[in-house]
């Protein structure tokens, strides 16, 4: 296969070209809301996927996703491309049934590239326990590629961001840092081994972390993706009217990751996810913390909220299957971030 650097024929990639969440709310806010008793989950409010009810025992979870290069292996690109699309599903807690793909690239670039993108999808959304069957490719400058999935899951155990209580503990299932470590790959400052951790951590699935979640009926759960742990958590408390405190101390990071946050590294979802969130926080975190938890994430792990005496005993739970988890925060009454 001809060698070429797709990262250089795009502007940003991962989830760090999303549209600026502040703006995505205005648009979202000229769309009626829609009334069907079946759609339990919709734009009123948004929440990582859509959910519709198809009878008593069954309902479906509904999702798209895709996004510019952000890595230059196209197998591997395609892969975390499909790990980010099939996440929201489990970030639902649903299970994957099908996917298809959306691809956009370049016609002077190889075929075997496209080819490329689609094996290292292909091979996540098996593991996913889904078929790819299908998709629709166009021509484009810039090449994109992600899926549309669609999974199940029982109507009254869907997961939304809506549903924290005061007195819920707050866990993370995944380290942050990956918008802060390709930026520094990019800019040729990334220490050795850091770039392959991050793409580790892109490539896995939430699908155990949510097998193992699953029995704890979780109040609310989101995946934490491009408007970064801060944006998403401003969603969580806003949508469930609480307050959520979080130790910057607390939160995981990827090797180097908050080195090179604390000697300046940013990518340009840094600023936009600060106007979407900034206003609603009450930082006295060091600067490097903040831009870790304002870092626009690709393919990142489930924010958890829960009845705190359920903790210990999900923190075993992790710990026993192998599986990351740092506890991160609590649940107020209130409304608004604090980040300490």
């Amino acid at each position: 296969m001809e060698a070429v650097a797709l990262t250089s024929l795009a502007k940003a990639g991962g989830c760090a070209a999303k549209y600026s969440a502040a703006r995505l709310e205005k648009l979202l806010a000229g769309l009626l809301p829609v009334d069907a008793v079946d759609l339990l989950v919709g734009l009123d409010p948004a929440d990582d996927a859509a959910g519709y009810r198809l009878d008593d025992d069954r309902a479906l979870v509904f999702t798209v996703d895709f996004f510019p290069p952000l890595v230059d292996d196209p197998a591997t690109f395609g892969a975390i491309a499909a790990t980010n699309a099939l996440n929201d599903v489990f970030a639902m807690g649903g299970t994957p049934l099908l996917a298809l793909s959306i691809a956009a690239f370049p016609e002077e670039l190889p075929t075997e590239v496209l080819g490329a993108v689609i094996a290292g999808a292909d091979e996540r959304v098996r593991a996913a326990g889904a078929i790819l069957a299908g998709g629709h490719t166009i021509r484009d400058s810039e090449p994109k590629y992600g899926l549309s999935v669609v999974g199940t899951v029982h109507p009254d155990a869907l997961w939304p961001k809506s549903g924290a209580q005061d007195g819920d503990a707050l866990f993370l299932t995944k380290p942050l840092g990956t918008g802060i470590v390709i930026q520094a790959h990019r800019d040729g400052v990334a220490p050795d081994g850091a770039l392959d951790a991050a793409i580790s951590a892109m490539l896995e699935l939430d699908r155990d972390a949510a097998d193992v979640l699953r029995p704890f009926e979780p109040n609310a759960v989101t995946d934490v993706t491009g408007f970064g742990l801060l944006g998403h958590a401003h969603e969580l408390a806003s949508r469930s009217g609480v307050r959520v405190i979080i130790d910057a101390s607390a939160l995981p990071a990827l090797p180097s990751a908050l080195e090179l946050a604390l000697n300046g590294v940013r990518t340009g979802g840094d600023s936009r996810n600060r106007d979407y969130a900034g206003p609603h926080v009450e930082s006295t975190a060091a600067e490097g913390y903040e831009a870790l938890a304002y870092d626009p994430q690709t393919a990142g792990g489930l924010l958890v909220s829960l009845p705190a005496e359920q903790g210990a005993v999900l923190e075993a739970s992790f710990e026993a299957r192998g599986l990351d988890l740092a506890r991160i925060g609590r649940i107020e009454a209130g409304h608004g971030i604090v980040f300490a």
